[in-house]
């Protein structure tokens, strides 16, 4: 979890450290196993689902790689310990409010056309297709790791396009151009979220992202090689939804099928969207420096490198490196950090 003062590096967003408070809970009925009972109908208009996770499940870890940054504009925590996430589905738009309640259930209201869609899945999004029963530490390090985050659970959203075009937005600028960059255009071309949402907006839509005038991408400082990757990408947008029902090495395909989409960026997304444990991200300025560096003290450590060390975690290699960024062991700085730059000044 993130410890107060923790600069928001994209190593610590990559891992899902995302502050995440420890609310009061709110009591519901609890399910059997793996059983969830769904309602509709509160004094709010929200429909409501309560849902029990066959395991131990921390919320902030597992929802964590969702946030673009710390004001993100489709994502909140609040002081009761929920989470908010506005969200644009085959549905339609959707706001989902999701807490952690004492009798380790999990309750989630839903508001928008997208609210049935965003309820029914649900235990997809908070990791139910994941096994993490299947990973077997083979460093001390990824052991200790593992032990102190019993709740972590791969996330799968469903939804391509709302994960790649961020991904994008990060193609070789600073966390801090790149967030800047999503809050801007969201707020712009996105809508207020449905529901008692505490200011969120949902994301545009295909079509809206695609109409985004050039001189509005240089004023979010995009350059004019991730806004063209982005408007076709929103052209395609059907066809890219389609990886998500695929499995990783077709997704993966599919993604780079696309100029301006590379291994770095197919991987990060379909972390998301497909909740693809093996999708290691190669091609990256300092993970596999990171890796080295935790699992054999080399901070020089390259892709080839990282892909060896992480080969005994094949089929697991995403959950791995999680671990790893989540250890906090990393190399200390001997370099200016990346400079910050804002086409949109100029």
């Amino acid at each position: 979890m993130e410890r107060p003062g923790d600069p928001l590096t994209r190593t610590a967003v990559r891992a899902g450290r995302t502050a995440f408070p420890t609310g009061p809970g709110r009591s519901h009925e609890s399910g059997s196993g793996a059983a969830s009972r769904s309602a509709s109908g509160s004094a709010s208009g929200a429909k409501a689902r309560i849902w029990s996770p066959e395991g131990p499940l921390d919320l902030g870890l597992t929802l964590g790689p969702l946030r673009r940054g710390p004001a993100d504009p489709t994502f909140r925590t609040t002081p009761d310990g929920a989470v908010w996430r506005a969200t644009r589905t085959p549905a339609g738009p959707a706001t989902l409010r999701i807490s952690a309640a004492p009798d380790a259930t999990v309750a989630a209201e839903a508001w928008g056309d997208g609210a049935d869609w965003a309820l029914e899945r649900l235990p997809e999004l908070l990791g139910a297709g994941d096994d993490p029963t299947v990973f077997v530490p083979r460093h001390r390090l990824v052991h200790a790791s593992h032990r102190r985050r019993p709740g972590l659970r791969l996330t799968r959203t469903g939804l391509v396009l709302e994960s790649l075009i961020p991904v994008v937005l990060e193609q070789k600028v600073t966390s801090d151009e790149a967030y800047r960059a999503w809050r801007r255009l969201v707020r712009q071309y996105g809508q207020p979220a449905p529901g008692p949402s505490p200011d969120l907006y949902v994301p545009p839509d295909p079509r809206t992202w695609a109409l985004i005038p050039s001189w509005d991408w240089h004023r979010a400082g995009v350059d004019s090689k991730r806004s063209a990757t982005i408007v076709r990408a929103a052209r395609a947008a059907a066809r890219l939804e389609e990886a998500a029902g695929m499995d990783p090495e077709r997704a993966a395909a599919r993604l780079e099928a696309l100029p301006g989409v590379g291994p770095w960026t197919s991987a990060e997304t379909l972390q998301r969207s497909n909740g693809a444990a093996d999708a290691v991200t190669t091609g990256d300025l300092h993970l596999p420096g990171i890796v080295g560096y935790a699992l054999i003290g080399d901070r020089d450590t390259g892709d080839a490198e990282m892909l060896e060390l992480l080969a005994p975690y094949a089929g697991q290699r995403h959950r791995a490196t999680r671990l790893i960024l989540l250890a906090g062991r990393t190399p200390p700085r001997r370099a200016p950090r990346m400079p910050r730059g804002d086409i949109g000044r100029l």
